[in-house]
Order: structure tokens, then sequence, then C-alpha cells
């Protein structure tokens, strides 16, 4: 199959996506942060923030384009007509082609129904520019079902309520929030530059022009000391939103992260797996929403905390208290399971030949101790931020 052609298309993309859109189309319509000052993130530091010309964005659309067009000539060429997503997932296979066609033949073996807009608060863009870069998507694959991008509560809440209708008539469908808390004691310590108000202001300016929204909590952040308050003042915040998704993103805090340095001081006391899964149990406890609840991420030790609220709520705090009440011999070999990617859920622990796999390993590396575990799950965890 020949693929040299399709290798002289290139397009820029960022470097992060959140995990729901991991088969989404990746159009960079920003670069970076313009906030850039959370100490929990390390992801943009050092990188000035930059509106890209609409044009070069308009661009990359029909770049993008283009490479699906040459996909399907191959596929007609190599005697694969109608079979296109087998010829997507060949190209995607293949180590040699560049980032972007690698990228869109992804997209195009999972349906090419979606786009993310990078970075990480797209929504800052003038309004008629954002607008032209979601019609011209729209446009450009009439496939698409969902348009989505990241943005900042602030950011948010300065649109007018005319222009988020516009752009969800355009066709932009979901915004990702990092909310992170709803505690201003930890908005601030953190340095997240809003408060609760904040929060609640713009989301339900999103809800309210009819776009879905998708807000992020994450467990742990307030640390041993604002443990409660985080988890009470974060299920209110988001009960008065009320979105259609809230996600899970546990902390964890690594060495050259900015919040490395209040762990290191003693301003932040970090908790261990345990305390963190009760402080979601809290949380959980006091949320009142109608929206889907997931633990869409391997920083979360419980992915079964998932499901649509009100009917999940119950089954989600089972889920919690019977992982609480095993044994910990149990929950040690659980928590280093699920980190080296061998468990899904908690029944995995049941399966023999895990179980003595995940043991044989604690035994060789001498993680006999919940200390010893952790510190070995510390390691492992730097390798999904």
């Amino acid at each position: 199959m020949e693929l040299g052609v399709l290798n002289s298309y290139q397009f820029e993309t960022g470097p992060i996506r959140p995990p729901s859109e991991a088969y989404s189309l990746l159009i960079r319509a920003t670069r970076n942060c313009p906030w850039n000052r959370c100490r929990f993130c390390i992801t943009y530091k050092d990188c000035k923030f930059e509106l890209r010309p609409v044009d070069d964005v308009l661009d990359d659309i029909r770049t993008a384009s283009r490479i699906v067009e040459r996909m399907k000539e191959t596929a007609v060429k190599s005697g694969y007509l109608g079979r296109e997503r087998e010829v997507a997932a060949f190209i995607y296979s293949q180590a040699y082609v560049n980032q972007s066609v690698r990228q869109v033949a992804l997209w195009q073996w999972a349906g090419g129904s979606s786009a993310f807009l990078q970075d990480a608060n797209s929504i800052i863009m003038r309004t008629p520019d954002l607008l032209r870069v979601v019609s011209s998507l729209k446009s450009t694959f009439p496939g698409l079902n969902r348009v989505t991008s990241y943005c900042r509560s602030k950011t948010a809440a300065k649109k007018t309520p005319a222009e988020m209708r516009d752009l969800k008539d355009a066709g932009l469908s979901r915004i990702h929030v990092g909310m992170e808390s709803g505690s201003d004691a930890v908005l601030t310590m953190t340095w997240k530059g809003m408060t609760a108000d904040d929060h609640i202001k713009g989301g339900k300016n999103i809800k309210e022009a009819g776009i879905e929204l998708s807000e992020y909590f994450m467990p742990g952040l307030g640390g041993r000391k604002l443990a409660k308050e985080h988890a009470a003042e974060s299920a209110r915040v988001l009960n008065e939103v009320n979105p259609d998704f809230i996600r899970l993103r546990t902390l964890s805090v690594m060495e050259g992260m900015p919040l490395w340095e209040q762990v290191k001081s003693g301003e932040l006391e970090v908790q261990g797996e345990d305390e963190v899964v009760r402080e979601i149990g809290d949380f959980v406890e006091k949320l009142d929403f109608t929206g889907v609840l997931k633990s869409d991420h391997i920083l979360n030790l419980l992915p079964e905390i998932d499901g649509r609220f009100p009917e999940a709520k119950q089954t989600c705090l089972e889920v919690i208290n019977r992982y609480l009440s095993m044994p910990l011999r149990d929950r040690l070999n659980f928590r280093l399971g699920r980190r080296a990617g061998l468990y899904e859920s908690l029944n995995d622990i049941y399966d023999a030949a895990k179980y003595q796999k995940v043991d044989d390993a604690m035994g060789r590396v001498g993680a006999d101790t919940e200390e010893k575990v952790d510190k070995l799950i510390a390691q492992l965890k730097e390798h999904f931020i």
C-alpha cells in the first residue's frame, strides 16, 4: 500500500485532550494556556499562550480533509473499496507515517464523528473567530455530531448568552471545564484563579445555551486539612450547575509540579489512597444532580464509580464501601494491580492468576507494607500525567 503521498500532509496539534476525546479529530485553535498558574498542572509551564491566526486553523482543517480524501483514494487503488476502516487501521499502525496522518487515521477508524478544539481554553477566542472555526469543521466534515473544547469557568462567564447560543447553533456541542474544586480555600491554595461563584456562573452560562457541560472534580486536591470542605463545597457547586457529566481526576503530585513545594513545606499534606476513596464517598453522598458521573482515568482507583444520577448514586457508594471493607492485603493488591493496568474493576481481584501475579510482583520489589506499595504506585503514576 503506497503511503508516501499521505506523509506530505501535516497540521498542528497540541499536547493533550480529555480521555473522552481519544478518538476525536484534534484541531489546535489556540496554543497553551492563558492562565497557566495552577499549581497542580505541569502541561504548559514555560509556554506562552497564543491565539493562532484563524486562517491557519482553517488551513489545518482543510489539510485534515485532504488526508481523508487521500486515504479513500488509497483504499480504492488497493482494492479495499468499502473497507476504508481496515485501511485506516493499517495506516495508523505504520510507525513511519507522520503524526497528523496517524491521528486522522485513528479518527476515521473510530467513525469520524467528533472533533476537539485544542489547547487549554479555546473558548477564549473572539466569538466571530471561533464561529468561523466551528462552522468550517461542520461544513468540511458533515458527519461530525460532536465538536468540543476545554474552557475555564471565568471565560464561559464572560461570554454573553447570545454568544454562547451562537456557538451552540454553529455546532459547538460540548465544553469541558476543569473545575477541580468548589472550595474557595482550595481554589486559592492551588492558584486556580477563580472562585466557586465563577464556576457556578460559567457553568450555568454553558448549560443555558444548550451546550453539554463536562465538569472535572479533583479528589485529594485539598489534602488532609481541607478534604471535608473540598468534597462538600465541590458537590454544592456542581449540584447548582447540574452539568451533564462530572469526571473524577484524582490528584497526583510529582516532583517538578509547583504544588510539590507546598507538599515539601507541609502546607499540603497528601492523603493516602484509602483517604481519597473516603473523600470521594463524601462527595458522592452529597451529589444531587441529573447527569453522569465518570471515573474514566487511570489516576482514579475505582473505575466502577460510574453511572447516571440519581439512579446510580447508591451503586457508586456500594462500590466505595466494598473496597474499604476489604482486608488491607487485598486493598494493597488491588491498588498496585489497578495502577499496573492488570485490574479494570474490583471483581478482577478474584481472578486467582492475576492476584498471584500482583502478589509475586510485590514480593520481588519488597513492597510488603502500605508505605512501600504507595511509594511504588507514586512512581507508576508519574507515567500517567
